[in-house]
């Protein structure tokens, strides 16, 4: 059908089932036969194209089997079968079909190369989601955690301030971290931010505590150890005025 030369090598199967037609009906049967044969699959051959015709040899064998006996019933021959053997295009031809058949390969592997592509990079996306999604419930279940750990352990703190000692021991804490990040000071940067009143820790730890009063007791500024810090003061500066009268009294009363 494509107008493509080919040469087709065929096996034809025959029996004869009346001698006295196959001797009188026909010059000579077996030619006959042959001639038929290749007539018939020229005819078949030019209803297809080329790459059918290597799709359909059953198709071709079959009608070429009926169209003998067809033929060949006066002639006391029965053909039982017709295969055909090999089908030999040109050089041209089989060259065109190899290039062919070697593109629909390539295209076939191309196709399959980028669908495993596409499906590698979904199994990536999908994994990096589901690392994503994992990795936030991850965090998500350490805060809760780190919160419900600190909520414990601010609720045991307030019971052991509550208790009886609470207050010195929490007191004596304070102190010593206050001694400790003193300790940690311009070892990891040049800039240092210190306090007014460095050389006074105890009021410094006072200080501490009446922040934690006024959060604890909604305006109690611990007056106790506020008025403890200034009678400490007040007794510095009052026994310093005290010796210096007695200093007066003492030169004034010489004299006499």
């Amino acid at each position: 059908k494509d107008n493509v030369t080919i040469a087709i090598d065929g096996v034809l199967y025959i029996r004869v089932v009346s001698p006295y037609d196959a001797s009188y009906g026909v010059e000579d049967a077996i030619f006959a036969v042959v001639q038929l044969a290749q007539t018939t699959m020229r005819s078949e051959l030019g209803k297809i194209t080329l790459d059918k015709t290597f799709e359909e040899r059953e198709n071709l064998n079959n009608s070429i089997v009926n169209a003998i006996n067809d033929a060949a019933l006066a002639w006391g021959i029965q053909c039982l079968r017709y295969e055909i053997r090999d089908i030999a295009p040109p050089p041209s031809v089989r060259q065109a079909m190899d290039m062919q058949a070697e593109a629909e390969r390539r295209k076939r592997a191309e196709i399959l190369q980028s669908e495993g592509d596409r499906q590698a990079q979904v199994n990536e996306a999908d994994g990096a989601k589901q690392a994503v999604i994992m990795q936030a419930e991850a965090d998500a279940q350490r805060i809760k955690l780190q919160a419900e750990a600190t909520a414990i352990g601010l609720l045991t703190i307030s019971k052991a301030i509550s208790a009886p000692g609470g207050r010195d021991a929490s007191s004596l804490r304070i102190a010593e971290q206050y001694v400790e990040a003193f300790s940690k000071l311009a070892k990891t940067s040049n800039s240092v931010v210190l306090p007014a009143n460095v050389s006074d820790p105890a009021g410094m730890v006072a200080q501490a505590m009446s922040v934690f009063s006024t959060l604890s007791k909604d305006g109690n500024f611990m007056p106790e150890a506020m008025a403890a810090n200034e009678s400490s003061r007040g007794s510095k500066s009052g026994s310093g005025s005290s010796g210096g009268t007695g200093e007066r009294s003492s030169s004034a009363n010489t004299p006499g």
